[in-house]
């Protein structure tokens, strides 16, 4: 996962996990969290990204604990999970620089923003020839 983009998913459980260990729903209040609720996962969906994300070895069951007579698995980053992190950070913020840069230029060199194209107006009214003017 680390010499390619990682999922959204995967960049935000990540996230999540970088402070501390947490378990399942702490991991999913945690992203909705830090992405102003942009980001909501499906239980299933999260439990499939620790899956992955414990089968590349970025993190570990750091611990159980019987809460209510529910089991919950706490889960924490491992260094390289720190690392592959760090380094979609990195490269998340490069790619937005690039695109500020871009902006720039434009605005720079006057470019102006190019409004999206609209759909022809159908015609209202034959013309002379029989057709549509």
């Amino acid at each position: 996962m680390t010499a390619k983009s990682m999922t959204r998913a995967a960049f935000f459980v990540l996230t999540a996990l970088a402070d501390r260990p947490r378990h399942g729903y702490g991991i999913l209040r945690e992203i909705e969290e830090l992405s102003d609720g942009e980001v909501q996962l499906r239980v299933g969906t999260l439990y499939g990204v620790l899956d992955r994300l414990t089968a590349d070895g970025l993190i570990v069951l750091d611990r159980e604990e019987v809460q209510q007579g529910r089991l919950r698995r706490y889960y924490r980053l491992t260094d390289a999970g720190v690392a592959a992190l760090d380094a979609e950070a990195e490269r998340m913020a490069a790619g937005a620089g690039a695109a500020k840069r871009r902006i720039a230029e434009g605005r720079r060199a006057g470019a102006p923003a190019r409004p999206a194209a609209r759909p022809a107006e159908p015609p209202t009214a034959p013309g002379l020839a029989g057709g549509y003017a």
